[in-house]
């Protein structure tokens, strides 16, 4: 290996990429799953959504959220029927124009009650949280999130601050900790949370058929409690309470919020493992550069492997020798291949802004994988050489 040191370089040089490809592959996938992990802490845990179904109106089948069925009642009556149910919290939507001084900005309005903060497991890093007494008074308090403070305030701190919001003044009293980006791709932290009844007295309005009227209900439930069980409680006590029929036509839908973040993560874990596999495609590649050059190694060494056989050397020497020769190739380029995958990583997740996440696993994983492929590819050439007759390898020119 001294003697062709070039040789030996470019007999790396497979192994050195599949096993970068491999480490950078590996980071990005599980960068990935973790920034997937985050949108799904950042939902909350145990969490169910329920909403609005389709309506009928006469021959013509409107959308979903059509219905207008849901209540506040149907909120209390969750909490306080359902077994395991931690929070029910009703909740408005609406999209507002919200003004301070010269700024303005377009983003989503929350009514909520205070259950909400329990409910997402969002905290408030200045200022202080909604309560009871806000809602019961329909006070003009607003909590705004972190994107929506940054477009209205900059940087500034904007507890106490007047708020418009659609030429209604609000104070600020409290700004949400940072949640980020939502498994379906929305801003979290774009959302002005006030009382549910000012959303209602100010923005939605009330309903004569339904005057207590929502658009949502979040429901909590408890660590060990089968989501499956309680999304059928309250699918069951929602049609008792609504008085659907055995067969009618369903008006109220239940949906486990960590589903589609489940899904995402799965589709997360199916594409970083095409990834692996193709990376380790270089690794083969790399395994069979390694097989020939041992080949080449020992047709130019036909002699000495005859004079060692011919003063006792056994053939496991010989093969052992060729083997070592092999794994070393192979260990030496899974090394150098680590420290170009790890700094190819760094840099990837520094100027692509993605999120990397170098697992020692991996780099042991890639590594004897590369030993592996040392083995494996270098066996063949090394029981070559060590089945080679003396008297023919010497006679050899």
């Amino acid at each position: 290996m001294r003697a062709h040191r070039l040789r030996s370089a470019l007999t790396m040089l497979g192994i050195i990429i599949g096993v970068a490809a491999v480490v950078v592959m590996m980071s990005i996938g599980n960068g990935a799953r973790e920034r997937v992990a985050a949108q799904i802490r950042s939902l909350g845990t145990n969490l169910i959504s329920v909403t609005p179904g389709s309506a009928r109106m006469g021959s013509v089948q409107l959308g979903s959220g059509a219905a207008p069925r849901l209540s506040e009642g149907d909120a209390v009556a969750i909490e306080s029927e359902i077994p395991g149910v931690i929070v029910a919290v009703p909740l408005l939507y609406s999209r507002a124009q919200f003004t301070v001084g010269n700024s303005n900005w377009q983003g989503v309005l929350r009514g909520v009650t205070p259950s909400y903060f329990i409910a997402r497991e969002w905290a408030v890093m200045a200022g202080r949280e909604m309560i009871w007494e806000d809602d019961r008074r329909a006070a003009n308090v607003v909590l705004l999130g972190t994107t929506m403070r940054e477009k209205l305030f900059g940087h500034a701190d904007p507890v106490g601050a007047l708020l418009r919001i659609r030429d209604v003044p609000f104070t600020v009293i409290g700004v949400l900790e940072r949640k980020g980006q939502s498994v379906w791709g929305d801003d979290q932290d774009d959302v002005a949370l006030v009382p549910i009844t000012a959303a209602r007295r100010q923005f939605v309005g009330t309903s004569r058929a339904n005057p207590w009227q929502v658009h949502n209900i979040t429901v909590k439930f408890a660590e060990g409690v089968s989501a499956e069980d309680t999304m059928a409680a309250v699918h069951d006590l929602l049609r008792q309470r609504h008085r659907l029929q055995p067969g009618q036509e369903e008006t109220i839908m239940v949906s486990n919020l960590a589903e589609a973040a489940e899904v995402e993560e799965t589709a997360t874990r199916a594409v970083s493992l095409l990834l692996l596999t193709v990376a380790s495609v270089s690794l083969v590649v790399g395994g069979i550069g390694i097989m020939n050059i041992m080949l080449v190694t020992v047709t130019e060494r036909t002699r000495e492997i005859g004079l060692r056989l011919a003063v006792g050397a056994r053939q496991r020497d010989i093969l052992t020798q060729f083997l070592v020769e092999a794994i070393t190739l192979a260990l030496m380029g899974g090394i150098l291949g680590v420290s170009i995958g790890i700094m190819a990583a760094a840099a990837i997740g520094t100027f692509a802004q993605w999120p990397v996440v170098i697992d020692l696993s991996a780099v042991l994983l890639a590594v004897s994988f590369a030993a592996c492929v040392g083995v494996f590819f270098g066996y063949y050439p090394a029981r070559k050489a060590a089945r080679l007759q003396p008297i023919e390898a010497l006679r050899t020119e």
